[in-house]
């Protein structure tokens, strides 16, 4: 049976010669309807007076049937709608969302320890390294680890002629993190108040540029950063990170009612210290915290299963030292868990795009 994904894979095959990127990941495919053997969808085209605008719904049509034969029945719409650009009626916070970002993605998870910033950075270098402009917000004000985690603590930022602040840039992604601000000798002590404000500083007057992935790594829980993250910005969906066990597995079903409740997709849960594999017995398996608990779960909440990463002393090692293990190490079996991680974050991302409308910013009105 034909599927949405089967479809979008051979429509990524039309390219903007302007941009160079597909249609798919331009997110430009919207409202795709796939059933037995008809499809359907919007092709939305900012520029309709253009060679490739004339050119591409033919384009389209003609590779589908290739792939899916003639008989493929097909319904291509055209729209010409500025993407991504949206009127907020006014709020204060309508001009925080930087220009020139495609897609946001949060990586979250309900409580601390369970290795999120681990997955976030692997994600956003294992992204980045399969051909994506990739930046990573450091949502984490309390705590922050990213500049550990690239090996830049001792660097800063800078600030350009528009008095935007301009990303560091290590392993090819844009970084950002109040670890590059405060001494990491001294300790956040703010209210929720000044996190907001930091946090709308970081996203509307940084120089993100050109993105195909901004991701956020937010702090645990379902406090004031989350909330300002979706007050401040229309994230395109999150991922929740767990591990097996129970007590963290309550708390993922935590971060998925929330984002829920604020009508963020989500993306997909993603297994963390799956299981020990020893160096010397690589095919066997030690599951320390249990065995496919997140999996059990995201089939309970119907949202997407994305991986298992495994146990590895070599990740605790890079992410001390400043060199991600899909770098450090590619060939390592969390390596590859963590790039296969990134190609169903793209897959889900280009579903989502395609099949949902976009996520609006939440307006929370206080009584």
């Amino acid at each position: 049976m034909l599927t949405p994904q089967q479809v979008l894979r051979v429509l990524a095959r039309v390219v903007d010669p302007d941009s160079g990127r597909d249609v798919v990941r331009l997110k430009r495919v919207r409202n795709l309807r796939v059933e037995d053997d008809r499809v359907a969808f919007t092709l939305v085209l900012p520029r309709p007076d253009t060679n490739f605008a004339r050119e591409a719904p033919e384009q389209c049509r003609r590779l589908l049937q290739e792939a899916f034969g003639e008989n493929l029945k097909l319904h291509i719409d055209t729209d010409t709608e500025l993407i991504g650009l949206e009127i907020q009626g006014g709020s204060p916070m309508s001009t925080v969302e930087p220009e020139g970002v495609l897609n946001f993605v949060a990586v979250a998870s309900g409580k601390g320890g369970v290795g999120k910033s681990t997955v976030a950075v692997n994600l956003a270098v294992a992204l980045a390294q399969q051909g994506y402009e990739v930046g990573l917000l450091d949502a984490d004000i309390y705590g922050p680890s990213v500049p550990t985690m690239f090996g830049v603590r001792d660097e800063k930022p800078r600030v350009n002629e528009q008095r935007k602040i301009v990303p560091l840039v290590r392993h090819n992604v844009r970084l950002l993190s109040m670890g590059f601000i405060v001494d990491p000798e001294q300790a956040v002590i703010w209210r929720g108040p000044m996190v907001a404000k930091a946090l709308r500083q970081f996203l509307g007057e940084t120089d993100w540029g050109t993105l195909d992935y901004l991701i956020l790594d937010l702090p645990p829980g379902t406090g004031d950063v989350p909330l300002t993250i979706v007050q401040s910005i229309a994230l395109t969906g999150a991922i929740i990170v767990s591990t097996p066990q129970p007590v963290a597995l309550a708390d993922a079903r935590k971060g998925v009612a929330m984002f829920r409740n604020v009508q963020v997709p989500v993306l997909g849960i993603v297994e963390n210290m799956a299981y020990f594999a020893p160096p010397d017995l690589p095919d066997r398996k030690y599951y320390l915290f249990g065995r496919g608990g997140a999996r059990r779960l995201a089939e309970e909440l119907d949202v997407p299963f994305l991986g298992e990463i495994p146990i590895e002393e070599a990740v605790r090692e890079g992410g001390d030292t400043g060199q991600p293990i899909v770098l450090s190490d590619p060939e390592s079996t969390s390596a590859r868990a963590f790039f296969q991680l990134a190609q169903q974050v793209v897959e889900q991302v280009n579903l989502r795009n395609a099949e949902q409308p976009p996520t609006q910013k939440v307006e929370i009105l206080y009584r």
